[in-house]
């Protein structure tokens, strides 16, 4: 009963706490004069992976690596395979040139990076260091050349409201920190009791758990029309994942590569390149793309279930 509570209030808090996170986000973005896909790709993005962040510290702290790395790389499969499957099934999300022509292939280079940097067995505090710098590059990158939109509508901008959207920013990755941790907290305790193993839990019940704010947040941003902020949020976090994530944490302790699958890494870049002629297709992620990434993401979890 407790850990069915802490699944149900865990996606709860999340619900809420998206909630918050993309109207303050949407606020901010109209108010800085920057666009909605800027914001999507950094506070969105960053705020929704945060309990990514707190899982794998956690988890390589104590030595449990295949959790750490599972849960990225399952967080990574189902950010593109099931979030935005789902998200373009409710609604087909439009893609701005800008992300066919930057993001997404840094998306995918990254990915090719973190794969050849697992070969020496693990990441070091050096390949930490060099993760870290990447992102931060990124993101400096990502601002200096953002399109800045004037604020044509005359609306008046003050110091109560910039408050007030970054109180609801705080409020928002606040909750999706608290609830993702509850929730993840409660599915592993229900995955343990049925003997499942530690990589298989990091690779699905972790990383679906951790990527509840992703598909939450994505869902809320694109039914109130913000279709940048639905694709920056994964694109973001994906990326926050593997350089924010993974780079933080083996800066705090080394990670090793263990039972980590062939499978596990041609799933994770294959749904990171194929979402690049998809996205450049029409500028636009439809439902027939969408049905596709959901049922090849549908199909990975059915053979890792099988194979546990």
């Amino acid at each position: 009963m407790l850990i069915l509570l802490s699944i149900i209030g865990g996606f709860l808090i999340l619900t809420i706490g998206a909630e918050a996170l993309v109207r303050g986000a949407s606020q901010i973005a109209l108010k800085l004069g920057l666009t909605p896909l800027i914001i999507g790709l950094t506070i969105v993005a960053f705020g929704t992976s945060a309990p990514e962040l707190a899982v794998s510290v956690k988890s390589a702290m104590a030595g449990n690596s295949g959790i750490a790395l599972g849960n990225v790389i399952g967080s990574n499969i189902a950010n593109i395979g099931l979030i935005l499957g789902i998200t373009a099934l409710i609604r087909p999300i439009k893609i701005e040139s800008q992300m066919v022509r930057r993001d997404i292939p840094i998306m995918i280079a990254a990915s090719v990076l973190f794969w050849s940097l697992l070969l020496d067995g693990g990441l070091s505090i050096w390949d930490g260091m060099l993760l870290t710098t990447l992102l931060v590059g990124y993101l400096s990158f990502s601002y200096i050349t953002a399109d800045k939109q004037s604020n044509e509508d005359g609306l008046a901008v003050n110091a109560q409201s910039n408050w007030l959207s970054i109180v609801l920013i705080i409020i928002g990755i606040s909750m999706l920190v608290g609830g993702g941790i509850l929730f993840v907290d409660g599915a592993v305790a229900m995955a343990k009791s049925f003997g499942i193993s530690e990589v298989i839990i990091g690779l699905t019940i972790v990383a679906i758990g951790t990527s509840m704010p992703e598909l939450v947040t994505s869902i809320v941003a694109a039914m109130k029309g913000e279709s940048d902020i639905a694709i920056g949020n994964v694109i973001g976090s994906n990326l926050f994942n593997i350089l924010g994530i993974l780079g933080v944490t083996a800066l705090i302790h080394p990670i090793l590569n263990s039972e980590i699958s062939s499978l596990d890494w041609f799933t994770m870049i294959a749904l990171a390149m194929v979402l690049l002629p998809f996205a450049y297709t029409g500028l636009r992620i439809g439902r027939r793309e969408a049905s596709f990434l959901v049922l090849s993401y549908l199909a990975y979890i059915g053979y890792l279930v099988l194979q546990a």
